[in-house]
């Protein structure tokens, strides 16, 4: 009898103790869960933080470099004007010596060659479709001028068949220019229409990849 009741009680005490452990597991495993959630969620979020500032670290450094580039490109074309215009003022200094039709010649030159010297730097600092165009007509113009000039100092029918041969030869001159600048639109229309046709296959084909990726993917779900 006295067996009986100590197996009992020894029994009840493993029981007690076992109900007893189990609550602590129970928690301990819970507190390493929400450790590993809190861990997890704030690498996340240290992750979204670092990427925004990258990306504005970026954007900064390319938008000064972009104006460090203006500011080079501004101070180069002011430098090519300034030098075109003190050449000017060198080959007018030379005229002053002459007289007559000799000086008129010289200056219709010096004026000449700065109007193309213009034209050279326009199309150097701002390439366009013209810029070929406006320095064929600025040759055209100095050299037309300058015949001109030089057939004033002639007389009779020398003078007017210099003027006729000086105004024959700036009509063909500027009929090139023309013919050039024709060729320069038709080969930029081209280049554009072709360039514009690309983008449109390559959305496409964008397109259809992007729908069969969503479609494996689905069927990969189910």
């Amino acid at each position: 009898m006295k067996m009986s009741t100590l197996y009992a009680a020894l029994s009840g005490a493993l029981l007690l103790g076992t109900a007893a452990l189990v609550p602590a597991q129970t928690t301990g495993s819970t507190s390493s869960n929400t450790a590993q959630t809190t861990s997890s969620g704030s690498s996340s979020a240290t992750g979204a933080t670092s990427t925004p500032t990258t990306g504005s670290s970026m954007s900064t450094k390319t938008t000064k470099a972009d104006r460090n580039a203006d500011k080079s490109a501004k101070n180069e074309d002011k430098a090519e004007k300034d030098r075109i215009e003190a050449d000017y003022k060198a080959a007018k200094e030379k005229c002053k010596s002459m007289s007559g039709n000799a000086k008129d010649v010289c200056e219709k030159e010096a004026k000449g060659q700065e109007k193309v010297a213009k034209a050279e730097a326009k199309a150097k600092a701002k390439p366009s479709a013209n810029s070929e165009y406006d320095i064929a007509k600025a040759k055209a113009d100095a050299d037309y001028d300058v015949a001109k000039e030089k057939g004033d100092d002639q007389k009779g029918k020398e003078k007017s068949a210099c003027k006729k041969q000086a105004k024959a030869d700036h009509e063909k001159a500027m009929a090139d220019a023309k013919g050039k600048k024709k060729n320069v639109a038709a080969n930029t229309t081209s280049s554009s229409s072709t360039m514009s046709t690309k983008p449109a296959h390559s959305t496409t084909t964008t397109g259809t990849g992007a729908s069969s990726t969503s479609s494996t993917q689905g069927t990969s779900g189910k």
